[in-house]
């Protein structure tokens, strides 16, 4: 479907980053304003596919606000801008960052390819708009991804419009793309992602633009390359976290109690490893292992809640960029006079693949929770909603639960006794010796049973030792 402009604007200003939600993702704040152009070639309508060419993986998809410029804009002050803005629109600022090693900065192959700025399908006009009063969602496959409001902007629209007027005449037509909020990711081939931005009552009707493949390119000039850096950038906050667990190790760590890790823990000189005054939702039996994605609650604001704590939050945001095999591990300040999560997210984390849930604040809906396929640990039943204690305020960094620093990538054991975090540099070789050590333990169990005393026999001394070895060889 042909975008809704017209003619071909002059050229596509994008801007690197404006939402505070995504900065928080980068862990950066910029100071000033930063722009790439994407060609108007790039342009495409609501409808349009978003092709992406054989070899890549990392087509990226980033929500946006477009302002198109109603008359000419040339050295502009700041109070005047908006009125140089003639309508408001949706935008994808999409594309491919197996692509961006060749750009050297330029955006150009990785953002700039045919059919990668998708908008509309309607134009509101700025005249009766309030710039801070606009709302941007995207949806991947019909679920909400991104959420966030215009009066959040670290650079305001007035304010792009007049510091680029400063070296660059902005003509009528031309677009100017002024950020994405938090949860831009992936999308794979058949993933449909639509954008809308509301004013009030008013829409842009939701852009919509489906994911194929492309077919193969030309083998002349650079071709698609993907790195563990290139997928952090492409997959955000969802990517930092990602599971690194090998599943042999995961199923040795199966089998090994927290005792035991906690034990050989500290003789490693690690003695603040543990969770405390957590427990398990379910029964005794339960066992828990994976890895960690973080997300943090910052003490109750009321004037902060409906920003930070109402549409696609981060606590939202932190069960939907779980990864299979991840733990989701939240830092409530101990408070448990709240819940930070109840039956419905949880679903959501199992049906993510989510290998457990970690809180040390409260817990809603704890029956059912209790009865889910899902290891969850909490500090204790609550049923108050979130709001009563808690902010949720950011994910994907290093947290305090129950008195233990997590960061994000830690392994996390879990069982009857509470939860562990291990290192993840030392994990293999913990998991060897935590072994050797419960076998150890189960042959002294035996002696002990037997009548045995424990002198020299717990811990396991020269004189068994031999013994231990003959019991070893018959129990491997």
């Amino acid at each position: 479907m042909p975008h809704p402009l017209g003619d071909l604007p002059s050229k596509i200003i994008a801007v690197h980053l404006n939402f505070p939600s995504r900065a928080g993702e980068r862990g950066r704040i910029p100071a000033e304003p930063s722009y790439f152009l994407k060609p108007p070639s790039s342009l495409a309508g609501t409808g349009d596919p978003l092709a992406r060419p054989d070899g890549c993986e990392l087509m990226t998809f980033e929500g946006e606000i477009a302002l198109v410029i109603g008359r000419r804009a040339h050295r502009v002050a700041p109070a005047d801008a908006w009125d140089h803005v003639g309508w408001v629109t949706a935008a994808n600022d999409a594309g491919v960052h197996d692509m961006k090693w060749a750009d050297r900065g330029s955006n150009l192959r990785s953002k700039g390819a045919d059919g990668f700025t998708p908008i509309g399908p309607r134009l509101l006009d700025a005249r009766g708009l309030d710039p801070a009063g606009l709302r941007i969602r995207t949806w991947v496959n019909g679920e909400i991804v991104q959420d966030d409001t215009s009066d959040t902007l670290l650079f305001p629209f007035a304010a792009l419009v007049a510091d680029l007027s400063r070296l660059v005449t902005l003509e009528a037509g031309d677009v100017i793309l002024t950020g994405t909020p938090a949860g831009a990711s992936v999308a794979r081939p058949g993933d449909t992602v639509e954008v809308e931005v509301t004013a009030g009552a008013e829409s842009t009707g939701r852009l919509s633009n489906t994911v194929v493949a492309a077919g193969p390119l030309d083998d002349w000039g650079a071709m698609p390359r993907a790195d563990d850096a290139a997928r952090a950038d492409a997959w955000g906050a969802a990517y930092v976290a990602k599971p690194t667990l090998d599943e042999a190790v995961a199923e040795a760590l199966r089998g090994l109690s927290t005792a035991t890790l906690s034990s050989q823990m500290r003789k490693r000189g690690l003695q603040h490893m543990s969770i405390d005054g957590v427990h398990p939702a379910g029964g005794d039996d339960v066992k828990m292992v994976g890895t960690a994605h973080t997300l943090r609650y910052l003490p109750l604001r009321e004037d902060l809640f409906e920003r930070h704590g109402g549409g696609m939050n981060a606590q939202k945001r932190a069960i939907e960029e779980l990864r299979p095999g991840q733990v989701l591990v939240m830092d409530a300040r101990r408070d448990s006079s709240s819940g930070t999560i109840g039956d419905i997210l949880a679903l959501r984390a199992q049906q993510r693949g989510a290998a457990g849930v970690v809180t040390d604040g409260g817990l809603r809906d704890s029956a059912t929770v209790a009865g889910m396929d899902l290891p969850v640990f909490h500090a204790g039943a609550h049923p108050a909603v979130l709001g009563r204690r808690h902010v949720p305020w950011d994910t994907g960094l290093p947290i305090a639960c129950g008195g233990a620093l997590v960061q994000p990538g830690d392994v996390l054991v879990g069982d009857a006794d509470g939860v562990v975090v291990i290192p993840p540099g030392i994990v293999e070789g913990l998991a060897a010796d935590a072994a050797e050590q419960e076998a150890q333990e189960r042959f002294i169990t035996e002696r002990v049973a037997a009548g045995e005393p424990v002198d020299g026999l717990y811990p396991l001394g020269p004189r068994w030792r031999a013994a231990y070895e003959t019991w070893r060889r018959d129990h491997s």
